[in-house]
């Protein structure tokens, strides 16, 4: 039988190789592999975080450094750069309490944060995935009170169907 070789994993030789390509350090979340074309996709996927008040007050922390400089303290699209037209930057931010982005799902939002939109540019590299993560469930918090819908609404064909499922669930329940 054949016995390996012992490795000192703290010796200066083998503290200084870097990871397996595609490995994920244990503790940190995966990488995000869609990509900017990948919208419909990005529609599905969801907030791996479960966020408590710590959570979404970081996200509202990180929101008003990046965020809020053009959509605005109140995430009404007139933050600082924007003033009603009367600022630096001609075009208006979105508002993301009305509007199609009230119907976004976390992904989408997280999807556009991470390539941009439009004449928004990318924020990855100013916020790793779980700040923005962190910045979709705060942006999410506030879109109604907090009682915003997770998906856009569906067709009017489909939302007949999908209305007459859940009443026999709610009656079981009862």
């Amino acid at each position: 039988m054949y016995d390996s070789r012992a490795y000192e994993f703290y010796n200066p030789r083998l503290a200084s190789l870097k990871p397996v390509e595609g490995t994920v350090k244990r503790g940190d979340m995966l990488p995000y592999h869609l990509k900017a074309e990948d919208t419909a996709q990005a529609n599905g996927v969801k907030n791996p975080l479960v966020l408590d008040e710590a959570g979404l007050k970081a996200g509202k922390h990180y929101y008003d450094i990046y965020c809020g400089v053009c959509h605005g303290q109140k995430l009404d699209g007139n933050g600082p750069l924007y003033k009603g037209g009367d600022g630096p930057y001609p075009a208006a931010p979105a508002n993301l309490l009305t509007g199609k982005v009230l119907g976004y799902t976390e992904g989408r939002i997280f999807h556009v944060i991470t390539y941009g939109y439009n004449v928004m540019g990318s924020y990855a590299s100013q916020l790793d995935i779980e700040q923005r993560w962190k910045v979709v469930g705060y942006i999410k918090s506030m879109q109604n009170g907090g009682k915003a819908p997770e998906a856009p609404a569906a067709p009017a064909a489909d939302s007949a169907a999908t209305a007459a499922t859940p009443a026999p669930a709610v009656a079981a329940a009862k």
